[in-house]
Formats: structure tokens, sequence, C-alpha cells
């Protein structure tokens, strides 16, 4: 009947997985199947195979057609295949991992995931750690060196510290193994008081005329040359430094790169304050001195009373039996100059002065400029080695690339030895002058020295200005210099050199109450942008030995900004000083009139109160301060309105005479009060 189960023998008896069906079984026909709802049976229909026939892929998941097939033997699941990694998994993570123990070079600071990194560690794990410690961080947090060593020992790690400044090793000093050293020509530095002739004995030396170009007659710049000596035939290097008061960190520089230090005194003159300054330079570098006794030519020369002057600073010359050679000279006649010369040679025999020529340059930037034409301009006295063009160099914060070697005398060279002074072009930005010169291997080398020793620079400036918030002594100085006024200024000069003298001496002007505020200084011509600062800031705008281009000047034609221009450095101190004077709050003095006495107090209509009064001592002058004094105390000040001789009205009344009075808005006088007149001044102070 329809909707009966399907007998026994129509459905094979189940079997046990894995057994192999029988074979009578497998030939009774085609397997029924129970389809639809009817319940009729229809021959299973074997499914349609899309591949070839062949040898079927071998699966490892149990199917119908695998259990099925008798001749297959039976493979793992997949399920248990991944069990058996499973337990297998766990076994390895019981057993203890192989620790690695690394170098870690820790900077003076790291992030916590670069630190992670260097040590292999999982970066949870080091903030772990800091938490431990009590210190909550994020991964991105940076830390310092210290803690970051800790935490390196903690884990097991070794440790190198490397601090940034070690990019500068190597640099400079470097000792030679060579033994290839020869002998180099003395640098001599020629020092002494402004106007005592040092650039008139160097011209008689280099039979030049440097003096004529000099503004005002003063050397202002440092200057380097060479001179051959006529008897030997050996160069000597002469640097000219400036005498006046402002240049004291030029004429430091010059003792410091010199061997011999020539200290020009003129005898009409004496030893003066530079002089004085010269010694200590020349003293605290340790270089011997010579003595040029300068000018012997005038009437009022005495050599013998500055060989005196000299002991007080224990300079003891040859001829009172100390060790200090003089020689006395005159630049305007040519007097001793070769005397001088032989004296020089002797003193660089006794020094011998050896060098190896055939490494990497060393020097120092004498002085350094930025030059219109031919960009920023270094003068360099070459120390060690030999620098030719092509090098990559490195100056302070400037790096660059030796363009040309320009001589002392204009000429172009292609390499300058030891002692040789030479300007250097090529540099990106005119380097501090003072500082030191080296040629390096790699422009990578010269970058990441220049970028350290920028971000020092920068970080030097940003903890003066935010310093002051130091300890209470530097509290108080900052509530002093709080009310004081400021004069800003934007300074623009020739050369590094002279920009230090000017900013130097604009500094010592300053007082509690008034001081130079330089929003910026710079080498080199005035441009747009300065006037642009100064006409944010209301400033003026400085040039010394430099002028402002054809756009700036119209700038600042237009906007009111006045542009100073000077050659003399101490014209510009004095006008500064002058402007900021201009700023000080003047004193109000007072100066005594005299004293009237009250007789009398009338009440007139329309008036009001006068008083009737004798003046006791000095005059009394109407329109002058008054103080109305009752019993030794000051009751009111303020100014006569009326004095009164008679009817009429006086512009003074003298002593002993008698008078009317009225003030200016106040009536509350009393017989026997007091009357003292003054007259206030105001005095415009000066620096």
């Amino acid at each position: 009947p329809a909707g009966a189960r399907p007998t026994a023998a129509a459905v094979p008896p189940a079997r046990a997985p894995g057994v192999a069906a029988d074979g009578s079984d497998e030939d009774e026909g085609p397997r029924q199947v129970r389809r639809g709802p009817g319940g009729a049976m229809r021959p299973a229909v074997p499914p349609k195979t899309t591949h070839k026939p062949g040898p079927q892929k071998e699966r490892g998941r149990l199917t119908l057609v695998t259990a099925l097939n008798a001749d297959d033997v039976r493979e793992r699941s997949i399920a248990s295949f991944r069990r058996r990694t499973q337990r297998l998994k766990g076994h390895a993570a019981n057993e203890p991992k192989e620790k690695l123990v690394r170098e870690v070079t820790i900077p003076e600071a790291i992030t916590i995931q670069e630190l992670a990194n260097r040590m292999s560690e999982r970066a949870v794990d080091v903030i772990r750690l800091l938490m431990k410690q009590g210190a909550m961080h994020k991964i991105t947090d940076v830390i310092d060196a210290d803690t970051a060593q800790l935490i390196a020992e903690e884990m097991g790690h070794s440790v190198k510290r490397v601090a940034a400044s070690d990019v500068e090793e190597g640099l400079f000093d470097v000792v030679d193994d060579s033994t290839d050293t020869e002998p180099r020509s003395p640098v001599v530095t020629v020092m002494g008081h402004v106007d005592h002739g040092k650039t008139s004995l160097l011209d008689a030396l280099r039979h030049a005329n440097v003096v004529s170009g000099e503004a005002g007659g003063i050397t202002q710049h440092i200057g380097a040359y060479q001179v051959t000596s006529p008897e030997s035939g050996k160069k000597i290097t002469f640097i000219d430094t400036p005498g006046h008061a402002a240049f004291t960190a030029m004429r430091a520089r010059g003792a410091k790169v010199t061997d011999i230090v020539i200290l020009v005194v003129a005898a009409d003159d004496g030893v003066m304050p530079q002089t004085v300054e010269a010694i200590n330079h020349a003293k605290a570098a340790k270089v011997p001195m010579i003595v040029a006794i300068n000018k012997i030519d005038k009437p009022d020369a005495k050599a013998e009373r500055v060989r005196t002057e000299l002991l007080q600073h224990e300079v003891q010359v040859e001829s009172f039996g100390g060790e200090v050679v003089d020689v006395e000279v005159s630049a305007k006649n040519k007097t001793n100059l070769d005397k001088l010369l032989e004296m020089i040679a002797l003193q660089a025999e006794l020094l011998d002065l050896k060098t190896n020529s055939e490494r990497p340059a060393e020097g120092t930037v004498i002085e350094a400029k930025l030059d219109r034409g031919r960009g920023p301009v270094a003068t360099v006295l070459v120390q060690r080695g030999t620098l030719k063009v092509g090098d990559i160099i490195v100056a302070g914060a400037e790096m660059g690339r030796v363009r040309a070697l320009i001589s002392d005398q204009g000429e172009n060279i292609d390499e300058a030895g030891p002692s040789v002074p030479v300007e250097v072009l090529g540099f990106n930005g005119p380097p501090e002058a003072g500082d030191r010169l080296a040629v390096v291997e790699n422009e990578a080398r010269a970058r990441q020295v220049t970028s350290y020793r920028a971000h020092q620079k920068r970080e030097n400036a940003a903890a003066s200005i935010s310093g002051m918030r130091g300890s209470l002594e530097q509290m108080m100085s900052q509530l002093k210099t709080a009310g004081r006024k400021e004069f800003p200024l934007i300074v623009k000069a020739d050369v590094q050199g002279s920009l230090e003298a000017i900013l130097g001496s604009l500094e010592k002007l300053g007082t509690e109450e008034v001081a130079a505020r330089i929003l910026h200084a710079g080498v080199g011509g005035i441009s747009e942008s300065d006037v642009t600062l100064a006409e944010g800031f209301n400033a003026a705008i400085i040039g010394f030995s430099v002028r402002a281009n054809k756009e700036a000047a119209a700038a600042a034609k237009r906007n009111g900004i006045e542009i100073r221009y000077y050659n003399i450095i101490y014209d510009l101190v004095d006008d500064i000083k002058k402007a900021m004077s201009g700023l000080l709050a003047p004193t109000l003095r007072e100066t005594m009139l005299g004293n009237a006495q009250i007789l009398e107090v009338f009440n007139i209509s329309k008036v009001g109160k006068v008083a009737g009064c004798r003046v006791t001592d000095g005059t009394v002058e109407r329109g002058a301060n008054v103080r109305l004094i009752r019993d030794n105390v000051v009751v009111h000040e303020g100014k006569l309105s009326t004095l009164k001789r008679f009817k009429d009205e006086v512009k003074e009344v003298q002593s002993g005479q008698e008078c009317g009075m009225a003030f200016e808005n106040y009536g509350d006088m009393r017989v026997g009060d007091v009357i003292e007149c003054y007259r206030v001044e105001t005095i415009q102070r000066s620096l």
C-alpha cells in the first residue's frame, strides 16, 4: 500500500563504518530510494561527474563515497588532525623558549616602541615593567636613557649608551701617527690700543695701504695677511686685530689661533686699557710676546717710559733683565722693520713649529660675512692639513663644499696648507667667527654634525629665553626688569665680528630702566623681510657698513621705518645711547622760592577767601606751586591763583613786603599758617 515502509529486502542492512559491503548486496540492482510525498520508489541516478575518469584524489574526509569504497583505507579527519596539532602546541607552549640576549643601543631619549623593537621584546611587557615601577606610559611615550637602561637590564639585555654629541667625535684633534711633519710658517697676531699704529706697521711690512680704506682711520675688522721675510725668504702669517674697546671677542679670537703676539705700543702714548687687555689675552693663550714700540720718530716719544709702564703689568723687557723681546720701530719711516721680522723668525725657530700637511684640514674661522655676489664667505686660517677645492667642510652649524679659495692678495688658489689664511666660498650660510672648521669624509656626516649643532643652538636660545624662571634671585631680577622700557632694534652688519662687537656694546648700554631689545641681528645687506619685521615691532634698523637694497629702501620709506647707516662703531653706540636716553623718565627737581606768613584772612564776595600775608624770606611768584603749612604739617598743596600787592595783580613779591594771596580751589586758610612757595623743574636724564 502507498506510504508503507520498504521491506527489509529493499534496504541494505546498516553496516559498521569502515566494514566493506558484501558483493552480493552491491549487485542486487539499483538501490531504491524513497522520493517525494507519494513515497514512490525510483532508482537513484548516479551523480554526473564533470572531471575526467582517473585515479580518485585522496580525501582526508569521511564521505559516503569513501565509506562505501572498500579498497580505500580510511584516513584521519581534519578535525582529528587539528586536535593533534593543538595537543602538540600545548606541549611546546609549556617548554621555555630560548631567550635572545641582545646588546641594546640606547640614545639620550627613546620611545617605548623603539626600545621594545631593539630588544626584540613585546612593547606590552615593557609597559608592564614600567607600571610595576609606578609609571603609566603609552607605547609612543619617550623615556630617558636611564629608565631605558633599567628596563633593558631587567629584561636581561646588555646596554650600550650613546650620546647625541658622539657625532662630533673624531672631528678635531685626531692624533697623527705619521712622522712626515714639516715646518710651518708662524702665525703672528698684532695687538694693541686703538690708534697706536698696528695696521700702519703691517702696511709697512706688506708694502700695502690698508689704513686708507678703513672708516675713520680705525680698524674694525680682523684681517689676515702673509708676508715673505726678505732675509730668510720664509713666510709669516700676520693677523691684524682692532684696538677699539668694543672688539674684545675679536682680540681674544686673534690670540687663540696665534703662535706669537706682537704688542704694539705708541712711544708717545704709553700703556693704555686695550694694551693691558692684549697682554692678558696673550698670557691666557700662553704665547710668547714681542713688544714693538712704535712712533719713535715723534718728538715726544719716550721709549723708556713704555718699558717702565709695562713692568706694572708683569711684562719685563730684555733691557730690564726680563725675557720679553722689545724692538723700537717706526711704521711711518720704516725704521727697524727688518729687525722686527728677524725677531719673529728667531722666536718661531725657538718654538719649532711643525705639522703634517698631508691630512684633512682643520682650521679656525677668523671672520665671516655675506657677500652679495659670492654668498657666504669665511676667512679661515688653516692650522693643520691642507684645504683643497671640493672638500666637504663643517664649521659650527654650517656646512658646505669648498667652491673656491682666495688668498689674501685676491688670487684664486687650489689648496691652502698650514698657517695659510684664505677666504673660503661655498658655505650654506655664514658660520660664526671663532668656529672651528673641519673637513669631513662625506655629506651625510656633515649633515649629521650640523643638524646636531643647529639643534643645540636652538635649545640654548630657547633655554636663555625660558631660563629666567629658575631661582628666586632670577625671579627678583625679572621683576626689576619687568617695568623696563625697551628700545627695539634690528642690526645688520657686514661681518660676523663687527656684529658681535655691536651687540656687546649695546648690551652694556642697558640699565634697569631702559635697554636695547635686539629683534634680529644678522650679516649682509638690509632686506625687505627686515623692514617687515621692523614695521611689526615699530623698530629702527641699523646698518653697519651695509646698505638696504632698492626694494627694502622703498618699503622703509613707504612705511615710515627709519634706517640708519654707520661706518664707525662709536658713532653708532653714541647715537643709540642718545635715543635710549629719550626713553628715560625725566627727573623732577624742586627749587625753593620763599615763605610767607598769613597775618589776616579776608572774605571777599565773588572771590572767596584771600589771605593777607607778609613774605618772610625769598620771593613768592604767581603760578608757582605752594604748600600750606599749619603747625609744621602740610595741609594743602596746590597753586597760587592770585597774587596782589594793594589792588594790583603782580608777578612776584619780594621778602619783607605784604601781599594778598588766593589759592586755586581751596579756601580753608587760618591766621598764623605758613605758605611755602616752590618751583618744579623737569630735568632730562641721559645714560
